[in-house]
């Protein structure tokens, strides 16, 4: 069975009013000063962006047309700068490797045996050097009686293949719910899911090791917002949720969750996916639609560990809301007062193209 197809929309709906909101907000008295500024910022990017260019993990474009709904991102341990992804809902069963220098795809993996995906939300990659795919998603919020994990080894050669994974039945011991994060911790091995709900999510974890004999059960453990993906640092000492217009760190020890502090990240249209770099010196965010990108934001300046970002630390709570200000002056959702500027311009000029078209 499909799921259903109008999440989609409704999530692009949700983030545009929400985007509508921020720019209401904008006083009119610093709209000039913030318009030079987004400027200055634009022209500084094309520069490092020229510079970067045909650099592993920077940003990319992904080009290819059938990766139109990219939910999930992993980086490769075994092959620099490549990304691996999926599309979610009502797709065939590939798994792509994306070239972060080109924003190519240099290999299509078919998973066979599983039958159809039902909604894939989220790709990590394990300390066993396999990947685990969460066909964990459910758009009737918490209808299907269980969901199921993919798991199969990281190819050693990018090339077009087929492999058969070994698939894991997994249910939550509170009953059905949605989701689309799944993360792997890289010390233990062991499977961690995110909850999505408006009012804020659950953190639950697997057996110690999967049974795809038997039913795994994930209980929860702790509480999450409302999130999108998450992903572990490379030596397994953060776990990093990333939502709609935010993201936020936490400390993870003994498999729970610590202090949490804000995490720049940037404004996306409809953001759905976060890793970090093999290296761990950067998060890259990612976002579904045709030509979707993928934006890095270096930690502590590309330095690897340490807090990722964001000003302010603060024991968790449980819920673990709150935004934050980065250190750069960006909200954690990445949205600055030039960026909403700019989408107001461009809001304007298009509105007035409409306004022409009608008018022939």
């Amino acid at each position: 069975m499909h799921a259903l197809p109008y999440r989609s929309g409704l999530r692009r709906l949700s983030g545009v009013a929400s985007v509508l909101a921020v720019l209401v907000a904008v006083p009119p008295a610093v709209l000039p000063r913030a318009a030079a500024a987004a400027t200055v910022a634009a022209t500084a990017a094309t520069a490092a962006a020229t510079a970067d260019e045909g650099s592993p993990d920077r940003d990319f474009t992904i080009k290819d047309p059938r990766i139109t709904e990219s939910s999930g991102l992993a980086a490769s341990r075994i092959h620099p700068g490549i990304y691996w992804t999926h599309n979610d809902s009502a797709h065939p069963p590939y798994i792509y490797a994306v070239d972060s220098r080109t924003g190519e795809t240099v290999a299509t993996i078919t998973l066979a045996g599983i039958g159809e995906i039902r909604d894939a939300e989220a790709i990590s990659l394990g300390p066993d050097g396999n990947l685990y795919v969460g066909d964990i998603g459910d758009n009737l919020n918490g209808s299907w009686d269980h969901v199921w994990i993919y798991r199969f080894p990281e190819p050693k050669q990018l090339k077009d293949a087929t492999v058969r994974p070994t698939q894991f039945t997994v249910r939550y011991e509170d009953g059905p719910r949605d989701a689309e994060s799944m993360m792997v911790d890289p010390t233990t091995g062991r499977v961690y899911i995110a909850s999505k709900n408006q009012n804020g999510g659950g953190l639950y974890e697997g057996p110690a090791k999967l049974d795809p004999s038997g039913t795994n059960t994930f209980r929860r453990i702790g509480e999450v917002p409302w999130v999108t993906d998450g992903a572990f640092s490379p030596d397994g000492k953060e776990l990093t949720f990333r939502s709609y217009f935010s993201a936020r760190a936490y400390e993870w020890k003994d498999g729970r969750l610590g202090a949490h502090h804000s995490v720049e990240a940037p404004f996306q249209r409809q953001a759905e996916s976060v890793t970090y770099t093999a290296d761990g010196r950067a998060l890259m965010f990612g976002t579904e639609g045709a030509g979707s990108g993928v934006v890095r934001v270096d930690i502590d300046g590309g330095k690897s560990g340490g807090k990722s970002g964001g000003a302010e630390t603060e024991p968790s709570t449980g819920n673990g809301t709150g935004a934050g200000t980065g250190a750069s002056g960006k909200s954690a959702g990445g949205l600055t007062l030039g960026g909403a500027v700019l989408l107001a311009i461009l809001g304007f000029f298009g509105f007035r193209r409409l306004r022409g078209k009608g008018k022939g």
